[in-house]
């Protein structure tokens, strides 16, 4: 069996180890979404990663899911990206763009005015979101329409392309933790009475098309899917366990012969039966996330990629406070503490000021 640091092949992408950065939600950019010199720092001290993947962009300014989000619908956004992307190629990293739809977790505060659209009426379950004009109370989405869904398909489409076109190594398509394309693949957020509702196949549909049509527009190799069964967060329950299995089946089934660059899967229960399940239904490379909110320690990552239990392991907190992370479990050095106090909070503090190991021990045996 291969070890977090043999190389990896995920379709297009070549990594050199198998640490993978999570999409992690940093709220550093300002109300136009536009990244900055902070990003550029950020993304660029964790490059050691055998891949990061960028905190989800919002693709139209209708669909912003947070304060600080950052986004990939316009040309300033594109741009400032690429300087992102240049800096983390210069250091030899990869990084792929996660592109989000808020779906009904968002508010019109944030949204530029925009009512919240989700396959039906819905709304997250916090009662209230932050935004731009301080701490709202939840709004309801509207449902979207037939025209919606064309749209929304192609505004993912578009943000891959500018993401793409910025340098990115390909994007991952956020479809877990509550938001849009999480939705319309739940029975308790789609209720819809057409071809995208009912059975776990036409709940999967629209997730499967804009799949589908991202892969078409930048390379299958470059398109790869992010997904969180049975999470049970932000108002989108998964309960039934037989009903998650077929339509993440579905799905699976409906993209396997693209040959994907990766599935990423976010799973408390790593070593249960349905992550095995999936890890065996999809035919490429195969991501795991241990938990949510919750540190990934060394010893969890050894077990996921040494047993195959994954081809590699998708680590949050760990690498928000070890820039170096990758070389620290490789060489058996101490690790920094994240502070949950500055995840979210503007400026650097917390975000690239976290300290490099300053002496390099013996690899660890």
């Amino acid at each position: 069996m291969p070890n977090l640091f043999d190389p990896l092949n995920a379709g297009e992408l070549r990594l050199r180890n198998r640490v993978v950065m999570a999409p992690l939600t940093r709220s550093r950019a300002g109300e136009d979404g536009v990244p900055t010199d902070l990003h550029v720092e950020y993304y660029t001290q964790r490059a050691s990663a055998g891949l990061m993947i960028t905190e989800g962009a919002f693709p139209a300014f209708t669909n912003r899911a947070f304060l600080g989000q950052p986004g990939i619908t316009n040309d300033e956004q594109q741009a400032a990206w690429a300087r992102v992307a240049d800096s983390v190629h210069d250091q030899g990293g990869l990084l792929v763009m996660q592109i989000m739809h808020a779906g009904h977790v968002t508010h019109p505060g944030l949204t530029r005015g925009a009512q919240p659209e989700a396959p039906g009426a819905t709304a997250t379950d916090k009662a209230y979101l932050r935004t731009y004009d301080g701490k709202q109370a939840t709004v309801p989405a509207r449902p979207l329409t037939a025209e919606d869904l064309v749209r929304v398909k192609g505004e993912f489409v578009s943000a891959a392309r500018r993401a793409v076109d910025a340098g990115m190594d390909g994007v991952e398509l956020h479809s877990a933790n509550g938001y849009l394309l999480h939705e319309f693949l739940s029975p308790g957020t789609n209720r819809r009475d057409d071809d995208y509702g009912g059975s776990p196949q036409a709940r999967a549909k629209f997730v499967v098309e804009v799949i589908r049509a991202v892969a078409e527009e930048i390379g299958a190799g470059r398109t790869a899917v992010r997904i969180s069964p049975e999470h049970n967060i932000q108002g989108v329950p998964e309960v039934d366990h037989g009903d998650v299995t077929a339509t993440y089946d579905a799905l699976i089934d409906g993209v396997n012969d693209l040959g994907l660059a990766y599935l990423s899967v976010l799973h408390a229960a790593v070593d249960g039966d349905l992550v095995t399940h999936l890890r065996h239904r999809f035919n490429g490379a195969f991501l795991l996330n241990s938990g949510f909110g919750a540190n990934t320690a060394l010893e969890e990552a050894e077990h996921i990629v040494d047993e195959g239990v994954a081809d590699a392991v998708v680590v949050g907190r760990p690498i928000i406070a070890n820039p170096d992370l990758v070389i620290r479990w490789r060489d058996g050095l101490p690790e920094n503490t994240p502070d949950p106090a500055t995840f979210y909070t503007p400026g650097p503090e917390g975000y690239i000021d976290y300290p490099f190991a300053s002496v390099a021990q013996p690899a660890r045996a």
